[in-house]
């Protein structure tokens, strides 16, 4: 049932021609495509070419599936520089979950004709109402009224932007969902007056050559790169194809998801997005993603569930539809080694808190200082680096604690902070009040706060973000309030805030013309805390969270048999917080004297850790955890949870959870009969349940009601995760959870590891998965022969070693691997399949490799340490895997 009053349609901006010419049909035979899935309908694929009015042919795809019938429609737009085919599966996907979706190659791109015009009115936005259009005509869309179909609109970067235009021009569309895009692209290309001059011609160079654009853009373009500076014109340009330009007419329900890692979109154009389209009267969610266009996880599988959510909520109308928190931020966990991406996991508030809440104002101190912008602003500082992007970047080694920016001598001024006294998220953007002369009449800066650690020399900028401004006038002095980039980043206790004043930037164009600036301090640096946003505020996600309790259940059955037990050691107050604690603990084989399953194992597991259990097979693990359970007794050693010695039956076992080789289910029961029965197996309260948090974690939807025998695999897996969290066990044990579950589901049940012992309860997991475990977990034991090898943090375990993996776009050839290792500090430097394995020397640093490979021209992709967790594993086991 739609609930919603219906909106009123505004007359739309069109072509007088497109505006005459109905859309044609030129060429449409359609392809129809079965994706292989347990029980998923059939997709259903027709590919068309429509003729737009003006000469113009736009080359699209419509994609249905299941039955007959009328459903809401999605129109999903496509990355600058892409097609069509860059969103197939997604468009399969939504089309699976009750869609009709329709993909199209915009104006250039793809088997699409005309020129590029960056979200011109007159050209892409026009073209967008005419899809509507022909949707309106289809069967199978469901319509709101006459010619006016129920649609929303998604995609990422340039679709993204399509999608917040199509909302302000055409009233038709119904809700949005953009991604990493901008809300007004003059500011984002030409911020306060600078111009980004790399990526401005990157994207010059992704859309085919200046040729390929409308002529007004491309002499637009050459003039600015010319100058060095942005004019009016050009501006207005630019703002005129922004959603900025119909701000007041945005007010459709938006999900907002922007980058963190992002210095051509950062998340003060989601900002401003989402302060605008609120003011109007529209929900809007706002969602920071560890991603963005320079680097990092674009965590693709998480916000294509939350787009499909919003659409079932705002298209759909289905109120039970649990489109996420108000504002969500993906915060980084240690690293996987593995590829260098941090770990991930969320916090959330109720309300989206902007860039300026919770401030609070760090002193910053430092002289009067001068510095020069040298002639032909050259050499340039390093910050990000656009096209070092995709699942690596610069960003990538700032997440690794690595500083990889560069500030020359005599070109920068800097103010520090003292450190500070306790742990400071930073969520939001800081700002500064600074008094800036110059021996010009401009001056053109580029401000940046770095997290600087105790021994004063290892600096991180978060997100590899500056702050670029133009000072008129700055001849006779002036004051200038510096907004600094939005970043979401913890400075740890005894680290200092260091602001840097430079005045070359390597993605920005400076003034070529040798000036000497004088900078000095007018305020300190106020700081943006968000205390509403907190991990424990964030809803346990979907339906991946842990275990039976195995425990009750054994303690249970051992009553019910009537099995004796002798008396249990007396607890020891010393581990009454400690969730486990194993000393000296051994298993022998069955009638053997001398072999051992588990000999002299002990370690100690505290409050809020992962811990992972590793071990070839054969190695004790299984065992190791049979007792642990209280399924088996040891022969030797002590198992204590929390204080309390481990026997068969023990009450501390309630306090345990378990999901160990799956779950028994009754299979004429429904899934929620079967979690109800074993939780009155068990004997406790039924209020002690947390039934309906384990309902939401199964994510089964109508299916609970459904009786489990018609469950596929998958299903029951997540039944079996469900009734592991009833009774939210303070030590969870998971051997082999992911057994059953595809990736997504497994990239889900990963973060819900993390946030469970972030909320001060424990996880041990045994996996074979080695990349899972490097990502999940905080603590490792590594176990061969039933001995304890190393135990310790992942990163000790790990190593962070002298070996970086520079992976390249193209294959390396020797001689330029040859300058490569020629290098000062670099030990040597090997051609891979991947690029190049760099190893650095005594005095080897990152920067200043990175600063090298920029010089030598290596066109660098990613670059992160190269052992992972299977390279340190083996080496432990030696052979034994």
């Amino acid at each position: 049932m739609d609930l919603r009053l219906p909106r009123l349609r505004r007359p739309r901006p069109r072509r007088a021609l497109a505006a005459a010419a109905a859309v044609v049909v030129l060429a449409g035979a359609g392809t129809w495509t079965a994706v292989a899935s347990d029980d998923a309908p059939e997709v259903r694929r027709a590919d068309r070419v429509m003729a737009t009015g003006d000469g113009v042919r736009i080359d699209t795809s419509f994609f249905t599936a299941g039955p007959e019938g009328r459903r809401p429609a999605v129109l999903l737009g496509h990355g600058f520089g892409g097609s069509k085919e860059d969103v197939r599966a997604q468009a399969e996907a939504l089309a699976r979950d009750g869609y009709a979706v329709l993909t199209w190659s915009a104006r250039g791109f793809g088997r699409s004709t005309g020129k590029i015009g960056l979200n011109d009115p007159e050209g892409e936005v026009a073209d967008v109402s005419q899809l509507v259009d022909w949707l309106a005509a289809r069967p199978e869309v469901r319509l709101d009224k006459d010619g006016d179909p129920r649609v929303g609109m998604a995609g990422n970067s340039y679709g993204g932007a399509i999608a917040l235009l199509g909302a302000g021009y055409d009233d038709r569309i119904d809700a949005v969902a953009p991604a990493i895009t901008y809300f007004d692209l003059a500011e984002a290309l030409f911020p306060d007056g600078v111009f980004k001059k790399l990526w401005a011609g990157a994207f010059v160079t992704s859309g085919g050559g200046c040729a390929r654009f409308e002529p007004e853009l491309c002499a637009m373009y050459e003039r600015v790169a010319e100058s060095g500076v942005p004019d009016a014109r050009a501006r207005a340009l630019l703002e005129a194809r922004s959603p900025a330009a119909v701000a007041d007419r945005i007010d459709v329900p938006t999900l907002l998801m922007q980058g963190q890692t992002d210095s051509l979109f950062p998340l003060g154009q989601a900002d401003a997005a989402a302060r605008a389209i609120r003011a109007n009267g529209a929900p809007v969610g706002v969602d920071w993603l560890a991603g963005g266009h320079d680097g990092g996880d674009p965590e693709t599988d998480r916000l294509h569930e939350r787009v499909r959510a919003w659409f079932d909520r705002y298209l759909k109308g289905d109120e039970s539809a649990d489109t996420g928190p108000a504002f969500r931020v993906t915060r980084t966990g240690g690293v996987d080694s593995t590829d260098g991406r941090a770990q991930l996991r969320g916090a959330s508030a109720d309300a989206y808190p902007g860039l300026h809440s919770g401030t609070r104002t760090v002193e910053l101190t430092g002289r009067e200082q001068r510095f020069a912008n040298p002639a032909g602003a050259n050499p340039p500082a390093v910050s990000a680096l656009p096209g070092i992007g995709g699942s690596g970047g610069l960003s990538q080694l700032s997440s690794l604690g690595i500083g990889v920016s560069l500030d020359f001598p005599g070109q920068h001024a800097r103010f520090e902070s003292a450190p500070v006294t306790r742990d400071l998220r930073v969520t939001g953007s800081p700002a500064v009040t600074v008094r800036v002369k110059s021996t010009s009449d401009d001056a053109v800066l580029f401000a940046k706060v770095y997290d600087v650690g105790p021994d004063g020399r290892q600096q991180v900028l978060p997100s590899q973000l500056v702050t670029p401004v133009r000072v008129e006038g700055a001849r006779a002095g002036k004051d200038v309030e510096l907004t600094l980039p939005a970043v979401d980043h913890e400075v740890r206790k005894g680290h200092r805030l260091r602001l840097v004043l430079a005045s070359t930037d390597l993605a920005y164009a400076s003034p070529a013309a040798p000036a000497t600036y004088t900078v000095s301090l007018k305020s300190g640096l106020t700081v943006p805390t968000a205390p509403g946003v907190t991990t424990a505020a964030a809803p346990l996600p979907a339906w991946v969270v842990w275990l039976p309790v195995a425990g009750a259940v054994t303690a249970l059955a051992l009553l019910l048999t009537g099995r004796r037990r002798t008396a249990a050691p007396a607890p020891d107050p010393d581990l009454a917080d400690v969730p486990l604690q194993i000393t000296g603990l051994s298993k022998r084989y069955a009638r053997s004297a001398d072999r051992y399953a588990v000999r002299d194992l002990s370690f100690r597991v505290d409050k809020g850790q992962v811990l992972g259990l590793l071990g070839p097979n054969g190695a004790g693990k299984t065992t190791t955890l049979r007792m642990l359970m209280g399924l088996i007794k040891p022969d030797d050693g002590e198992i204590r949870v929390f204080g309390h010695a481990v026997r068969p039956g023990a009450p501390v076992l309630s306090r345990v959870g378990a999901f160990v080789e799956g779950a028994g289910f009754l299979p004429h029961l429904s899934g929620r009969e079967n979690l109800e029965l074993y939780w009155a197996a068990t004997g406790r309260p039924p209020e002690d349940a947390h039934l309906d948090e384990a309902l939401e974690i199964a994510g089964l939807g109508d299916a609970l009601a459904r009786a489990v025998r018609t469950y596929s695999q998958g299903m029951r897996q997540r039944l079996a995760i469900a009734q592991a969290m009833l009774g939210l066990p303070d030590l969870l044990i998971l051997d082999e959870p992911t057994n059953g579950l595809d990736p997504p589901q497994i990239r889900e049940m990963r973060e819900v590891m993390i946030r469970y012992a972030a909320a001060g309860r424990t996880v041990i997991v045994s996996s074979h998965l080695l990349a899972e475990v490097e990502q999940s977990c905080t603590h490792l034991v590594v176990m061969d022969r039933g001995r304890l090898v190393q135990a310790g943090p992942v990163h000790d375990i790990i190593g962070s070693g002298d070996t970086l993996l520079v992976g390249t776009v193209t294959p390396v050839e020797e001689p330029l691997a040859e300058k490569v290792a020629a290098l000062p500090g670099v030990e040597s430097a090997v051609r891979t399949d991947e690029g190049l394995l760099v190893r650095l020397g005594a005095d080897g640093t990152a920067p200043r490799l990175i600063a090298e490979l920029v010089r030598l021209e290596v066109p660098v992709t990613s670059v992160g340490p190269h052992r992972r967790l299977e390279d340190a594993f083996l080496t432990l086991i030696g052979g034994s895997a």
